[in-house]
């Protein structure tokens, strides 16, 4: 890794010190998440969430955070920028925040699938603290907002809101954002491409002006540094560039429906005899079905899931590595604490929430002399999601043609300008309280 420390001559307000992070390919900055010196409760849900080896970005930030610096962090979808600004914020609450009555913390984002996948993850690591969070955004029933409206006037650990949202319970004036001392803007650029910027700034004027500021792109156009200039103060900046996969993996993509998915398994399954396959789902009830499909048309598979207990998980990898297992099917979350090399045909079930996982997970083919595949399912509404993970990987990969016997599969979208369609449909996510 290479360390270029000096002056942001592009805009001096901003970038008073300018540490750049660069990442080329073949080159791996590894630091344990137990390096970090993490609370032990918060290393506990760390390791329950099978996060090992820090990825670049995470790092490149998680000690300045420590620190107490701001950020702005040019770090695409993908690279694990999630948990690089989520894990140091718990901590930071832990050791020094004490306002059981305000927002502590704010991170805004564009989509409200975005706050869901956000809350989801800081529940998981922060599953052993007292950490309490929400995810706030639109479209909700009255009873979503009666519940928001309580954790924003009582107090809450961390919000996770879109603008819109945030902006109808300001105007209502009970948000208690006197105390907030952490704030972060991920995926600021996409912010300003919907056109949050009004939104964002009217948001930041609640805020008091003493307070951590924490911002994530995936570019650095000139509106995001006049964003930059208006929030930050003498930021440490850091720019991520991932590697990519082995150039003699065969990477292959289906668009389907969701109930054309485990047929399509079994068909690549049965064009020709794999020694070592992987799948991934991003559920355990996914993992659960297709496991007992594919052993009932006698395919030797076994599931790794967080229903089994330890014991059981060791020995099912015991048998995959081995190779007596020839099929493992698992889900999202454990893949990341699965290292297994030789693997023939890796099929992410679902799309990956991160690129990184992704590549992370087709890396496991390919290995030394040999070649691998990796195929991936995406219905309807992963598309957009998959479309910024080939903006990670730098090109398209590959539709493959779906068998005509399966019938229609969606259409191919090529404009993605407007994902996720209007902002008023939402689900419920539930407010976390902190234990009793």
């Amino acid at each position: 890794m290479q360390v270029h420390r000096g002056i942001c001559h592009t805009n001096e307000d901003v970038c008073h010190r300018l540490y750049i992070f660069t990442l080329f390919r073949n080159e791996v900055y590894k630091l344990n998440f137990t390096d970090f010196g993490f609370d032990d409760d918060l290393m506990d849900g760390i390791e329950s969430m099978g996060y090992k080896t820090a990825t670049p970005v995470q790092a490149a930030v998680i000690p300045h955070i420590l620190d107490g610096k701001d950020i702005i962090a040019a770090a695409q979808t993908g690279t694990g920028k999630t948990a690089a600004f989520l894990l140091p914020l718990i901590q930071n609450i832990l050791w020094h925040t004490q306002n059981d009555n305000q927002v502590n913390a704010m991170v805004i984002v564009p989509t409200r699938e975005l706050a869901v996948q956000i809350v989801q993850i800081l529940e998981g690591v922060s599953y052993y603290t007292p950490i309490s969070c929400i995810a706030i955004y639109g479209g909700n029933s009255g009873d979503s907002f009666a519940i928001e409206k309580k954790a924003l006037s009582h107090g809450v650990d961390v919000v996770v809101c879109t603008p819109g949202r945030m902006i109808s319970h300001l105007n209502m004036g009970y948000v208690k954002m006197q105390g907030l001392k952490y704030l972060v803007l991920d995926e600021a650029d996409r912010m300003l491409d919907m056109g949050f910027y009004e939104d964002i700034v009217k948001i930041i004027s609640h805020a008091p002006k003493e307070r951590q500021n924490l911002l994530f792109s995936a570019t650095m156009p000139p509106a995001i540094r006049k964003l930059a200039n208006t929030i930050l103060k003498d930021p440490i900046e850091v720019s991520i560039a991932i590697s990519r996969p082995p150039d003699k993996m065969k990477q292959g993509a289906f668009l389907v429906h969701d109930e054309q998915k485990i047929p399509l398994v079994k068909h690549l399954l049965k064009e020709r005899e794999y020694n070592s396959v992987l799948i991934f789902c991003s559920s355990k009830q996914s993992v659960k079905q297709l496991t007992k499909d594919l052993k009932k048309q006698k395919l030797p598979a076994d599931e790794i899931h967080s229903d089994l207990e330890q014991e059981q998980r060791e020995q099912v990898l015991i048998n995959f590595k081995s190779k007596q297992l020839k099929i493992l099917v698992a889900t999202d979350i454990l893949s990341r604490g699965i290292d297994i090399e030789d693997i023939e045909l890796v099929i992410n079930y679902d799309v990956p929430h991160e690129g990184e996982d992704y590549i992370h997970r087709i890396g496991r083919t390919a290995r030394a002399a040999s070649t691998g595949t990796a195929y991936t399912f995406i219905n309807d509404k992963e598309q957009f999601k998959f479309h910024r993970i080939e903006q990670l990987l730098g090109r398209a990969v590959e539709k493959m043609p779906v068998p005509a016997e399966f019938g229609p599969t969606p259409e191919y979208k090529t404009d993605f300008r407007k994902p996720g369609g209007s902002r008023s449909k939402h689900r419920n996510q539930k407010f976390k309280r902190k234990p009793n």
